[in-house]
């Protein structure tokens, strides 16, 4: 071989190796079973997690269940154990009929990742069904001109069970006329036939009563008993034959009814009346009767049903011949029904996720589905695929079973969810079809972040506004959904003027309302700018920022500030007599602290004392002379000037200016003080009134203290200068206790000691101490004695009476 031809016969190894893989991850194989019907719920079937070489937790985190593809469970598995058990009753009869071996097929299903197991357990048959007869009571009418050797068909015992639990013997009650005789047919049945041992006579005996026993093969055995009762009749001594012992027909599931499918023919040796035959099915049931009909006459067999072949494919009807003798030929018909494309594809969803992230890898299993068609051969034969231009590929893991997987990246934002349609169709003539369409939501995650609709915003707040309320709002926009579309708004850090922005302004975290947090003054700040940060709520979070400049708007919230001439002092302008017409006589100079139309001032002229005499400029506030002064023209001049801002609604101010008519300048000054005079002499008599209470109320309070100290210093010297002449009752006093000189450092008591005063003292005004005791001590008493008790404060006290 050449190097290029070892490649060629390396590279098909190389795929089968490939497909054994794939094929082995998703399945371990085919583990089989076996279980007696009939079995209590529960009954231990065998240990799939051990069979399969799982752990039990393998079964748990994998959500593992069976999947079977009839529709009715009869297993169940133990995902704790890891082993299947029964689930329900088990009939075989029921399940499988007469078909041998009885398998129940399904699937061991696990997720994450997805894998299943092919899991075939077979129902073994147990002897639980008695051998029963269509009829309780058989009915024969023999001739008794019948010879010995005879034969009368006798119905076919029926059980349910198969193999060696079915009929397996008959059993005829002792008599001395007949016997049985067992016969195998080629198809491997058997028939049972009476046969006549003894001829009959019906002048001894006209009727005879047989009991006819089938017994099983079954342990234990079981058996059923049907009665046979024999008429003698006399005469016609033939019985009709079949010209063939098995007649066999072939027929099509789609055949209309009244096909004509076989014709039997039988015939018997007697003549004229006894050899007329009638043809009839013999111990029918009731599915077949309901689809097969004979002519009593010619032997035609007719379809009278609608037939089915994936309900039963094959029928055996027994046919029987009799004669006007009421002689019976019998023979077996075998009717087999031949299969058409009548059975749509069914698709089953063995496991399906509804939801899936739009980050998820491509590959990602979505479903594990199953197709199935009841026809057979090429009608049976199912291929499968999806609708195009989604990113989703069907992919064949073995026959008949798929997998839904991703084939590329999803995008919530564009596609939120997907109909995935599956198309399953048949390669029968003409091909059946089936679809099955499959939901699929795409679950979001937080891969886009918040957008505003422009990256910067102008706004604009009236100044004076009040705290509190709102003056702008932004919204941005999410493409996510959920928690990841939730937006928070957040100021940003950032100063103005060296002051938090957070002081003057703030957000509603939901709406991305901005509020004034105070009342702005457009003549301090009309201008700044905040960044506001909307986040969203997803895992990790995503955030963006936007720029919003802020204009504070003038009110008109300033009145005109007058500079000149200064307000509430007036302001005195001399002009000359022979002033000509446009003499400029002041200038009124304010300025507004608003902008804008709110700080335009214009100027107007107030009840001035001569209207001809002066006007002042609308806009620039010169005052000027509209005509010459005259000599009857009072030289004193009052003129009240009105400074009006434009806005709405407008403020003003007023500005007074004295003017002073005069020739000389001397007599403008008298004059101007005069003038001054006239406007404060309110003002200077309500202060000296004022002064002049103040300084009364002084002089009052300081004659009466005076007053008492003289008066005070003057009773205290004659007190004592009497004191000092005279003895004198003590009043008793309770000082406190002073330490002694002695020994021992304390006074055991009180001493108490007395005050010398007048003998008219108790009367007196200043009373210092009440007499309590009438004890008098004989010693003169010394004020400075230290017996009386004084104290160091008192002494000096005594000593400035005393003084």
């Amino acid at each position: 071989f050449t190097d290029e031809k070892k490649i060629l016969c390396f590279f098909p190894q190389v795929l089968i190796m490939i497909l054994f893989t794939m094929y082995a991850y998703m399945t371990n194989g085919e583990v089989r079973y076996s279980v007696r019907e009939e079995e209590m719920r529960g009954a231990f079937i065998g240990n799939i997690a051990k069979d399969l070489g799982l752990d039990n937790q393998r079964l748990k985190s994998g959500r593992a269940h069976i999947y079977t593809e009839g529709g009715t469970e009869y297993v169940e598995l133990n995902v704790n154990k890891g082993i299947l058990i029964v689930k329900n009753r088990i009939d075989r009869e029921q399940i499988c009929g007469q078909i041998a071996p009885c398998l129940l097929h399904f699937q061991i299903v696990l997720e994450n990742p997805m894998e299943f197991h092919r899991v075939t357990i077979e129902v073994i048959d147990i002897n639980d069904n008695n051998p029963t007869f269509t009829k309780k009571n058989i009915q024969l009418k023999i001739s008794e001109s019948s010879l010995p050797g005879a034969l009368f068909s006798l119905p076919n015992a029926v059980d349910s069970d198969i193999g060696e639990n079915t009929v397996k013997s008959y059993i005829l009650a002792s008599n001395d006329h007949f016997k049985l005789k067992i016969q195998a047919q080629t198809d491997g049945s058997s028939s049972v036939d009476l046969l006549l041992d003894i001829l009959l006579d019906r002048e001894k005996q006209e009727e005879h009563v047989l009991l006819l026993t089938a017994v099983d093969g079954g342990e234990p055995q079981r058996s059923g008993t049907t009665e046979i009762n024999i008429i003698v009749v006399d005469a016609n001594d033939n019985a009709p034959v079949f010209t063939e012992r098995v007649y066999k027909a072939a027929v099509r599931e789609d055949s209309l009814i009244g096909t004509v499918l076989i014709k039997v023919n039988a015939t018997d040796a007697d003549k004229d009346m006894n050899g007329h035959i009638t043809y009839f099915f013999a111990h029918v049931t009731d599915s077949s009767n309901d689809l097969f009909e004979i002519s009593p006459d010619s032997g035609e067999i007719k379809l009278i049903g609608q037939l089915d072949y994936e309900s039963n494919r094959k029928y055996d009807l027994k046919v029987e011949a009799k004669d006007i003798g009421d002689l019976v030929g019998s023979s077996k018909l075998t009717i087999e029904v031949t299969d058409v494309n009548d059975n749509v594809p069914f698709i089953n969803l063995m496991s399906v996720s509804n939801q899936i992230r739009e980050d998820s890898l491509p590959g990602t299993v979505i479903a594990m589905i199953n197709v199935q068609d009841k026809d057979s051969g090429r009608n049976g034969k199912v291929t499968c695929w999806i609708n195009n231009n989604i990113p989703f590929q069907l992919k064949s893991s073995m026959n008949n079973f798929y997998t839904l997987q991703t084939e590329g990246y999803l995008d919530r934002e564009k596609v939120s969810q997907y109909n995935i349609t599956i198309l399953a169709k048949d390669e029968g003539e003409p091909s059946l079809s089936a679809t099955l369409s499959i939901t699929l939501q795409i679950i979001d995650v937080n891969d886009n972040a918040p957008e505003f609709a422009n990256q910067r915003y102008k706004t604009y707040i009236m100044e004076n506004n009040s705290p509190g309320s709102s003056f702008f709002s932004v919204r941005a926009n999410d493409e996510d959904s959920g928690l990841n579309s939730k937006i928070s708004y957040f100021i940003g850090e950032s100063s103005v003027n060296n002051i938090s922005v957070s002081s003057f302004v703030s957000v509603n975290s939901d709406e991305g309302v901005l509020y004034a947090v105070r009342s702005f003054d457009y003549e301090l700040l009309s201008h700044f700018q905040i960044s506001v940060t909307a986040k969203d709520r997803g895992s990790p979070p995503l955030s963006s920022s936007v720029i919003i400049d802020v204009y504070v708007q003038d009110q008109n919230d300033n009145s005109p500030e007058i500079l000149y001439p200064v307000l509430n002092k007036g302001s005195q302008i001399f002009i000359p007599r022979s002033a000509d017409v446009g003499y400029l006589v002041t200038k009124v100079v304010a300025v507004d602290k608003d902008s804008g139309q709110n700080a335009w001032l214009s100027y107007k002229l107030v009840k001035p004392t001569d209207q001809t005499l002066f006007e002042v400029g609308l806009h620039n506030g010169e005052v000027r002379t509209l005509r010459q002064v005259m000599e009857k023209d009072s030289s004193k001049q009052r003129l009240a000037i009105l400074v009006e801002d434009s806005g709405q609604p407008s403020r003003s101010a007023t500005a007074n200016v004295n003017v002073a008519i005069t020739d000389n300048l001397a007599m403008a000054f008298t004059e101007f003080s005069d003038f001054a005079q006239e406007r404060s002499d309110s003002d200077i008599r309500f202060y000296l009134v004022l002064a002049l209470v103040i300084v009364s109320f002084i002089f009052i309070v300081f004659i009466i203290v005076l007053i008492s100290l003289k008066l005070h210093r003057w009773r205290s010297n004659k007190l004592f200068n009497e004191c000092s002449n005279r003895t004198l009752p003590v009043i008793p006093y309770y000082p406190p206790r002073y330490a002694e000189v002695g020994a021992t450092g304390t006074l055991c008591h009180v001493y108490n000691y007395e005050v010398c005063l007048t003998t008219d003292s108790g009367k007196s005004e200043f009373k210092y101490v009440k007499p309590v005791t009438q004890s008098v001590m004989e010693k003169d008493p010394n004020p400075r004695d230290p017996v009386f008790g004084f104290s160091g404060l008192e002494n000096e006290w005594m000593d400035g009476l005393m003084n």
